[in-house]
């Protein structure tokens, strides 16, 4: 009889899923994306992703054992905050950024406020905006036309990014913007954004490869519906009653599959450490993303909103969580 009960403390419900389960999810989630990224952009962009990977497991390691805590470079969060950052980095980039960059998301972000499960920003995009402050040359004029593709998605135009396009064209020649917006409005611009022919971050290109997985995680319930559905509903009606009122308005799938969008909402947006855990707390997160988002990307200096947008969002976490935590039953 005795070998029969286990005493233990609570909790007592037992499950398959784990911190390991959870985390090799989404490193297989992450793979169509990853093979796209080294399709699109060569070797270059594998031996980033390698980097990224490696050191943010090293300076996982090697922080847990100046912390004195128990090293579990093994169960795959800094793995995937490694792929995610590499995602997250232009394919020109020099091969000393994924490394300062995993350093200050492992070490600064993640081990400085206890580890796992106690950094209250995403550590991958916090690595991102810190090096885009630092070395802004590098970050947002290191990119490459794709295989078989050109940077802006558009033959002929190859100066940058669709989204920096068509921001700098709409501040500093606005007698050739309505011609540009009909253009990425185009049936084979779009194409071209969801299969990812155009410029970009590493693992932001193809939305189609970044939507297989995401699907995968809704499937094995990874992740929760309710963020990226928000999210990504959110962007749509707001560009689309951007292009209703305004003439020169560019199309509300430009905005889905357009830069990193589609990666934020699936995969970052999703972090179990810095989200709400309640269900209309969620909702709220994805919708404020979404509205940060096509704010910084309408009216904003900025091209791209999704780093700042769920790292403000990740910072506000406690707030949502504290006005829709459920009423508790007599009170």
């Amino acid at each position: 009889m005795e070998n029969k009960i286990t005493v233990s403390f609570s909790p007592h419900i037992r499950d398959r899923v784990n911190v390991e389960y959870l985390m090799f999810s989404v490193v297989v989630a992450l793979i169509p994306a990853l093979i796209g990224s080294v399709y699109f952009f060569g070797i270059r962009a594998l031996i980033i992703i390698i980097l990224s990977s490696l050191s943010s497991l090293l300076f996982e390691g090697l922080a847990q054992k100046a912390f004195g805590r128990k090293i579990t470079i093994g169960d795959g969060s800094a793995l995937i905050t490694g792929l995610l950052l590499a995602f997250n980095l232009p394919p020109n980039v020099p091969y000393f950024i994924p490394i300062i960059g995993s350093a200050f998301a492992i070490i600064i972000v993640k081990q400085f406020f206890g580890g796992l499960g106690y950094n209250f920003i995403n550590p991958a995009l916090a690595a991102r905006a810190f090096l885009v402050v630092s070395w802004p040359s590098f970050m947002t004029k290191g990119f490459l036309p794709p295989r078989f593709g050109s940077l802006s998605g558009i033959d002929g135009i190859t100066q940058a990014t669709p989204l920096t396009l068509l921001k700098d064209t709409r501040l500093m020649n606005p007698t050739a913007y309505p011609k540009l917006v009909s253009q990425f409005s185009s049936l084979p611009v779009l194409k071209n954004l969801f299969f990812g022919s155009v410029g970009g971050s590493l693992g932001e290109t193809s939305a189609f490869l970044l939507l297989l997985g995401g699907v995968f995680l809704l499937i094995n319930r990874v992740i929760d519906y309710r963020i990226p559905l928000s999210y990504l509903a959110t962007v749509f009606f707001i560009s689309l009653f951007h292009k209703i009122f305004f003439q020169n308005a560019v199309s509300p799938l430009f905005h889905l599959f357009s830069g990193g969008l589609i990666l934020g909402a699936f995969f970052m947006a999703t972090d179990y450490v810095t989200i709400p855990i309640t269900p209309k707390g969620r909702v709220i997160f994805g919708i404020g993303c979404g509205i940060l988002t096509m704010l910084i990307r309408l009216f904003g200096g900025y091209p791209e909103g999704v780093c700042y947008s769920i790292l403000f969002m990740n910072v506000l976490t406690p707030f949502i969580e504290r006005y829709t935590k459920p009423r508790i039953y007599g009170r």
